[in-house]
C-alpha cells in the first residue's frame, strides 16, 4: 500500500487513516507451494494478490450493478458479490496493490476505481479483470473518486484539488484544474482543499464534496467547475441527491447539509451527533442510511431533514454502504462488508 503524505487530512484519507490503524493483526492462512508461486508471480507484477480475508479487511467503497456488489480497499483489493453480499470472491485479475478508494460502474461491464499512486483501472467485464489505464506514484496525489457523465466523459479527482479527465472512456487521461483562473475571492479555496467525492446532482449536473466547506458543481458534464462556499469550514467527504431533487453533503462531526436549489445555497441539519459520516445511500422507501466512524450510522426518513444516530458497538469506521438483503443494508470499511439493520428501531431491538 503506498503511503499518504502526512500533509493529508480529513475526506476519504482520514476515513483510510482510521481505518488502517485500528485494523487487527490477522494470521496468514498457509498456502501450498504451487498457490505461493503464483503470489509471488503477481506480487512481483504489481498485482493484487490472492487472499482469504480480502472481504474481511479494509474495503473503502462499493458498487451497486443491481445482480452484482464491487467493493474495492487496501493491497489492491478488489472483492465481488453476485448473492446481495452473503458471500465475495476475488475478482480475478487487479493490476495494482495500491490501496483503492472508489469505484463507479458506467454499467454493469463497464467500470472504474481510483486510489492511491493516482491509479485508475478499468474493468469491461463486471468487475472480474482490470487494466491499469493511469497511474503517478511519484506525485504523491492520491485519488478519492471518480465518476463519468456519459460513456466517454469522465473525471477522477483527489488531494490538493487535483482532478483529471478524460474524453474517450478512460482510455487516457489528462490533468484538469476545478479552481477558476483568475480564482474567486472565497475564503479556503487557496489552500487548494482536497476533492474527496463526487456524485451526481439534479439535472444531469455533478458535484464534488470538498474541504474547507467547498462544494463544486459543474453542469457541462464536468468540463468546467464552479466552486461554491457553505458557511461550514470543515471538511465534506460525501454527497447525493435524493428522489426529490434536494441534494445531501455530509462529512466530519456530524455535519449534514441540505440544499433544495440544486446546491446554490445550503442549510445545516441537526443530527445530535458528533460521528463524522463519510458514505451514504437512499433507500427505495426513501430511508437515508449514513455510516461513517466510530460506528456512527444515522438514518432520515424524512427526506434528510433530521437523523436519528446510531452507535454500533464495534466503534469501526465505515465508509460506505449499499442496499442488502431481508431489511438490512451493507456497511464497508475497517471490518471488510457487514450487514446492519436498514432501520434505527431494528437496530436498537436488534434484529
Amino acid at each position: 500500500m503506498s503511503t499518504l503524505n502526512t500533509a493529508f487530512k480529513g475526506g476519504i484519507a482520514a476515513l483510510v487513516l482510521a481505518g488502517v490503524a485500528s485494523v487487527p493483526a490477522q494470521a496468514v492462512p498457509q498456502v501450498d507451494p504451487a498457490e505461493a508461486a503464483v503470489i509471488r508471480q503477481l506480487e512481483t507484477k504489481g498485482y493484487a494478490t490472492p487472499s482469504e480475508l480480502a472481504a474481511k479487511s479494509l474495503l473503502v467503497a462499493a458498487a451497486d450493478l443491481g445482480e452484482r456488489l464491487v467493493a474495492v480497499g487496501q493491497f489492491g483489493h478488489v472483492v465481488i458479490s453476485d448473492d446481495r453480499g452473503e458471500t465475495w470472491r476475488q475478482a480475478e485479475s487487479v493490476p495494482t496493490q495500491a490501496l483503492l478508494t472508489a469505484v463507479y460502474f458506467a454499467d454493469d461491464k463497464v467500470g472504474y476505481a481510483v486510489g492511491h499512486d493516482a491509479v485508475i483501472i478499468k474493468t469491461e467485464d463486471g468487475g472480474e479483470n482490470w487494466e491499469l489505464k493511469y497511474d503517478d506514484a511519484e506525485a504523491e496525489m492520491p485519488l478519492f473518486s471518480v465518476r463519468f457523465a456519459d460513456a466517454n466523459n469522465g473525471v477522477a479527482v483527489g488531494a490538493f484539488s487535483t482532478a483529471l479527465s478524460t474524453n474517450d472512456g478512460g482510455e487516457t487521461w489528462n490533468l484538469q484544474s476545478v479552481i477558476p483562473d483568475p480564482p474567486p475571492p472565497l475564503e479556503g479555496l487557496e489552500y487548494e482543499p482536497h476533492l474527496n467525492a463526487l456524485f451526481s446532482g439534479p439535472d444531469g449536473s455533478m458535484f464534488i464534496a470538498a474541504e474547507t466547506g467547498f462544494v463544486f458543481r459543474s453542469v457541462d458534464s464536468g468540463a468546467t467547475w464552479e466552486p461554491i462556499k457553505t458557511p461550514y469550514f470543515g471538511s465534506f467527504w460525501g454527497g447525493m441527491t435524493l428522489d426529490d431533487g434536494n441534494i445531501l453533503i455530509y462529512g466530519m462531526r456530524g455535519n449534514v447539509w441540505r440544499s433544495e436549489d440544486q446546491g446554490t445555497t445550503w442549510t445545516q441539519v441537526d443530527t445530535g451527533s458528533k460521528k463524522s459520516f463519510g458514505g451514504g445511500i437512499q433507500l427505495d422507501n426513501g430511508t437515508i442510511v449514513l455510516a461513517g466512524l466510530n460506528g456512527g450510522v444515522g438514518y432520515s426518513t424524512d427526506g434528510g431533514r433530521s437523523f436519528d444516530v446510531v452507535d454500533r458497538p464495534d466503534r469501526k469506521g465505515y465508509s460506505a454502504v449499499v442496499d442488502g438483503p431481508d431489511g438490512s443494508v451493507l456497511i464497508f470499511g475497517e471490518p471488510g462488508v457487514l450487514k446492519h439493520p436498514d432501520t434505527a428501531e431494528g437496530f436498537r431491538s436488534g434484529s
